[in-house]
Formats: C-alpha cells, structure tokens, sequence
C-alpha cells in the first residue's frame, strides 16, 4: 500500500565544500510541483542547481537542472520509489563548493540528502477514493445523507430535479459495501449512473 507525506521534512548536508539542501513534502501534480520548485529559485538565487523528483500517478518527473545527466532527478526519484511512496515531491538545493564530486559522488550526495529528509518525514497511507453518485427519490434522500454520514463519507454535491442527486467520495475499499447497504435500503428506488450519465456542471 503506497504512501505519502503528512508534512514537509528537510535536510542539510554539506560534501566536499558543496552544500545540498533537501526538502520532501507531499505534492498533488506536477503544474504545483513546477510552482515551488520556482519559489525554491527566488528562495535560492545564488543555487547553483535546484533538481527535483516527483512521485505523483502518471504525473512523475526527474529533473537533473544541469547536472551531468542520470545524476541527480533520477537517483532522487529511485529514493521515493523504493519507499513505496506516491504524491511526494523531493527538491535539493546545490550550492557549489568548487570541488567537482564527478558522477558516482552526485548520484550519492543527491540519494543522500532525499534518503536523510524521508528519516525524519512523518508518514501516511495513501487512501485510494471513489467517487460515486446516487439518483433517488425524494422520500429517500434523508436516508441517504444518513448513510453517508454515517459511513464518514464526503458528500460533494446536491442536486434537486425530478429526482435527488447526491455526488460523494469514500475510500475505494468501502466503496461496495456502502453501495450494498444503501440498495437494501432503498428496495430497488436507487440509481447509480456512471460518469458518463452525470448531469452538466458536476
């Protein structure tokens, strides 16, 4: 089971004159990835490197910023992977001590400073959600938001037509069972349309 982040965690590391400055912190996608990573630069102006990993569904990304290729984003990226670890960003800041480590010495230094961030990072399973939605009658919809209630789900949106129509999130493992309970429930007056049968605008 994968996991991501609950809060940022930081390390610093100095090798041969150089320092490396890292930071692992739980990141959606990559467009906000390359917002901080922008930030980092304004924080950083004097950085001679700022590469960056990220771990995030079809959305991953290694990013070497002018270091020898396969250096740094690669190995930063392997870190995360090996942790089992989804929805992180990993960043290191260089600054350049004028003493060149050569490839082997940057593949470790970049690992190291990830690896040290992640001791320190306060972990969280990563729960898989579904999205769900309901059609029923009016009668029922007091039922419903009892169940949902109930059941710690999120419900996201209401809409009123001929019938009630109720958009919820839950965790993907209890997803069937709520779907089971609610059809007992409701003796065959409830609907599950898919994605493609939503009404405009949800």
């Amino acid at each position: 089971m994968p996991q991501t982040l609950a809060a940022p965690a930081h390390s610093d590391i100095t090798i041969k004159k150089s320092r490396f400055i890292g930071c692992v912190q739980p990141m959606a996608d990559r467009a906000s990835a390359q917002v901080h990573v922008d930030a980092l630069w304004k924080q950083h102006p004097g950085a001679a490197h700022i590469c960056w990993a990220l771990l995030a569904g079809g959305q991953s990304a290694a990013v070497d910023d002018g270091e020898p290729g396969g250096t740094a984003g690669r190995p930063m990226l392997d870190v995360l992977r090996h942790q089992d670890l989804d929805g992180v960003l990993a960043t290191v800041v260089r600054y350049f001590g004028g003493v060149k480590l050569g490839a082997g010495g940057l593949v470790r230094a970049y690992t190291d400073c990830v690896a040290q961030a992640l001791l320190t990072a306060p972990k969280v399973q990563l729960q898989r959600m579904a999205t769900l939605q309901c059609l029923v009658p009016y009668a029922l919809e007091g039922l419903l938001r009892r169940e949902i209630e109930a059941a710690g789900a999120e419900l996201l949106h209401v809409q009123h037509g001929s019938l009630v129509t109720l958009q919820l999130r839950l965790p993907e493992t209890q997803a069937s069972a709520f779907v089971q309970r609610v059809n007992d429930h409701g003796q065959g007056r409830v609907g599950w349309p898919g994605p493609a049968d939503w009404p405009h605008g949800l």
